[in-house]
């Protein structure tokens, strides 16, 4: 078969599984339609899918005038994709199959010194649960700058990397899996936590959007006309390191007056965490962790906290006010419908929204500018792993690559 003929068919075969995870089962008759393609060709499609166990026939529909059509669904478990996180303190592990399904969601606390070492861990324990699996690939989220190779961070204050090939690291560490085929690919965190809200969380159906993640870090993932904006070299979004709020706040990248050293959990929970002018020179974090609760724990505690601590509850409403200041900046760049606020921002809502719509109102411009929605993340701590196993299937939903 000439190679142009082969990725014809891959893309086509690409065309149906999309179709199926986008809008749903179908007949072949419907698939046709829907994908433009010949209905002999989908057909064939199908027959393969069938027998890759990528989709299944479902029961002929009843009611239907002539031959009755039998839909035909993904099929997802035999097909998954692996999504992780490094993050400051803790990692992360999602698999994905191919119909969108959540298979297994992982979280564990770490510290500089082990983080590497339970990330390879918490990968390595997510394969061998699924022996049975073909790995269409895994992905990596990381809270930082990530270069175009998709797999060199080329700067990730928080976590102490600089220009390093954070993939070829983790495939190292998975030699030996069934996923050691598998390219590893690296991405920031707030574009795959982006991702996750745009297909299962808080985005789902909205068209300009824009994800700010909650952590040690603060960083942003921009959706513009329903597809993540990169930007020239794929750094767009990195709002954490914008010179907003005090401008003597240490930030854990060394400078002062960033957005995150007002904002970021770091900043707010300073006794758990440990400040920028506190932290232990050798650790490359940027900050003395003390406490091996999760981001969420903490701000769930604070939270319980402020209800009879008027300190705490101070400390919340200067946070939504610095929030709220930092987004007046975003919404009147980027005009998003909804801003979703992931990470420890969720347990806060309540205390720190009204505070943050207050400023956007009173800060924006102009009356004729729409104030975008504020919503709070539904999918947990664990939303930029969700977005790197989203990815992790791009192989197959892009490529139609079924190759096991």
């Amino acid at each position: 078969m000439a190679v142009g003929t082969d990725q014809l068919r891959r893309d086509n075969v690409a065309a149906v599984l999309r179709s199926l995870r986008a809008d749903g089962p179908a007949t072949r008759a419907e698939l046709a339609v829907r994908t433009g393609l010949a209905k002999a060709t989908v057909g064939a499609i199908v027959a393969d899918l069938e027998g890759a166990e990528a989709v299944a026939e479902g029961a002929a529909r009843a009611g239907a005038r002539g031959r009755p059509g039998r839909p035909v669904e993904l099929r997802g478990r035999r097909h998954l994709g692996l999504g992780l996180e490094l993050n400051v303190d803790y990692v992360a592990a999602v698999v994905l199959d191919l119909a969108g399904e959540v298979v297994q969601v992982e979280t564990r606390a770490a510290t500089p010194s082990d983080r590497e070492q339970r990330l390879l861990e918490l990968a390595r324990g997510c394969l061998h649960a699924h022996p049975d699996a073909r790995w269409a690939g895994v992905s990596l989220a990381v809270p930082g700058l990530v270069r175009s190779d998709e797999r060199t961070v080329a700067w990730a204050p928080n976590l102490g990397l600089d220009d390093v090939d954070v993939a070829a690291r983790v495939e190292a560490g998975l030699a030996g899996t069934a996923a050691a085929r598998c390219a590893v690919r690296v991405a920031n965190d707030a574009n795959c936590a982006s991702l996750a809200e745009l297909h299962h969380g808080a985005a789902a159906g909205v068209s300009h959007a824009l994800y700010l993640t909650g952590t040690v870090g603060i960083g942003a993932g921009i959706v513009v006309g329903g597809e993540l904006m990169r930007g020239a070299a794929g750094f767009a979004g990195e709002v954490g390191h914008i010179p907003v709020g005090d401008p003597e706040a240490p930030c854990g990248c060394g400078r002062r007056g960033c957005w995150e050293a007002q904002i970021g959990l770091a900043a707010l929970v300073p006794e758990h965490l440990g400040s920028a002018d506190s932290a232990d020179p050798s650790d490359p974090s940027g900050s003395a962790a003390a406490d091996d609760r999760s981001p969420l724990a903490l701000a769930e505690d604070l939270a319980a906290q402020a209800a009879g601590d008027p300190s705490a509850a101070q400390r919340l409403t200067r946070l939504g006010s610095d929030l709220g200041l930092g987004l007046t900046i975003l919404a009147g760049v980027l005009d998003p419908h909804v801003v979703v606020l992931g990470g420890y921002f969720v347990p806060l809502l309540d205390h720190v929204l009204p505070t943050a719509r207050a400023v956007l109102d009173e800060r924006l411009g102009s009356r004729a500018q729409v104030r975008p929605e504020l919503r709070g993340s539904v999918l947990g701590v664990h939303a930029a792993a969700l977005g790197a196993a989203e990815q992790s299937l791009d192989r197959l939903l892009l490529d139609g690559d079924l190759a096991s």
